[in-house]
């Protein structure tokens, strides 16, 4: 069965195909016969419930600075394609969810990978808080005074904002941090959503592991170890892949997320564990299927297309 496959995501040109995961399962695609197309959110337009994009054919190649080769573009009616990857990196803006609106109109005839309803009202640093008892403990709001209240009670807290990602704008702020009120002004007028405000957890030296979970099951992991001086554990910001295995609480995790997310139709999904508290789930463009494979783990891309396939086979 050849599935016609459109694949939404920042131009191929600019992607780092040694840990981009939309490359990994665009490879296995064409691996099993499937045709590729590939466009940016941007070339997205709809007349009345009609959505239509410039697609153009690619083909792909595992070879740095020669990794595809794409065809003429032409319009093309979306509900014509049988799947379409949801691939585009955040920022989760405004943008963003404009383009869950558009694929909402051809979702399910075409199956559209991750649901866009669900990526719209699952942002990562909101949803996890359905499994507060699964967190350290969290703080949503830009109000100082329950930010100091918060502080006053965990010493140590992290600040970031809400809908951040790729370890931007994270920062450890101590209990005595002469900074803190500098950077609690440069957050109000930086950051018009409130912040995400978490008691820090001094583990994260050890790492923060990323799990993926295919159609809510388990099916990889990778620690990611943060850079010597460096907060952040995010590969994007000089993090260290090594290879992990599961804790019983991670298992514990996985199984309780797990149904929640074949609800949702949430088939590719990433969620961050430090020392056993679950800090985010990530529905957009879940990052670590090329650094799993890399570390021997399992074949995640061949996993997400069986799940497709025996969708589009329904």
């Amino acid at each position: 069965m050849s599935l016609r496959v459109a694949v939404q995501m920042d131009h191929i040109a600019s992607i780092n195909i040694a840990g981009d995961s939309a490359f990994a399962l665009m490879l296995e695609a064409q691996k099993r016969g499937h045709q590729l197309y590939h466009y940016t959110p941007d070339r997205l337009a709809m007349t009345g419930n009609t959505v239509t994009a410039r697609l153009e054919p690619v083909e792909v190649r595992d070879e740095a600075g020669n990794h595809f080769t794409l065809g003429e573009g032409v319009r093309t009616d979306m509900s014509e394609m049988d799947v379409i990857l949801m691939r585009q990196d955040p920022p989760f803006d405004l943008a963003y969810i404009a383009a869950t609106h558009m694929l909402d109109k051809i979702h399910p005839k075409t199956l559209v990978v991750n649901d866009p309803t669900h990526v719209r009202n699952a942002p990562e640093k909101l949803f996890v808080t359905e499994f507060t008892d699964l967190m350290p403990p969290t703080l949503i709001t830009r109000d100082r005074a329950e930010i100091d209240a918060f502080r006053a009670e965990h010493g140590e807290i992290v600040m970031k904002p809400l809908f951040g990602h790729g370890g931007a704008a994270v920062f450890r702020i101590t209990a005595d941090d002469l900074n803190y009120g500098s950077l609690y002004d440069f957050f109000a007028v930086t950051f018009r959503e409130p912040w995400v405000i978490q008691k820090f957890l001094p583990n994260i030296k050890h790492g923060d592991k990323r799990i993926l979970l295919v159609d809510g099951e388990f099916a990889g992991a990778v620690n990611r170890v943060p850079a010597e001086g460096d907060l952040r554990s995010n590969m994007v910001r000089g993090g260290a892949p090594k290879e992990s295995d599961l804790t019983d609480r991670e298992r514990e995790i996985c199984a309780r997320l797990g149904p929640a997310l074949r609800e949702r139709g949430l088939l590719l999904v990433g969620i961050d564990v430090i020392d056993g508290w679950l800090t985010e789930i990530n529905v957009t463009a879940p990052t670590g299927i090329r650094a799993v494979a890399r570390l021997g783990g399992p074949d995640i891309a061949a996993r997400v297309w069986d799940v497709i396939e025996a969708r589009r086979k329904a």
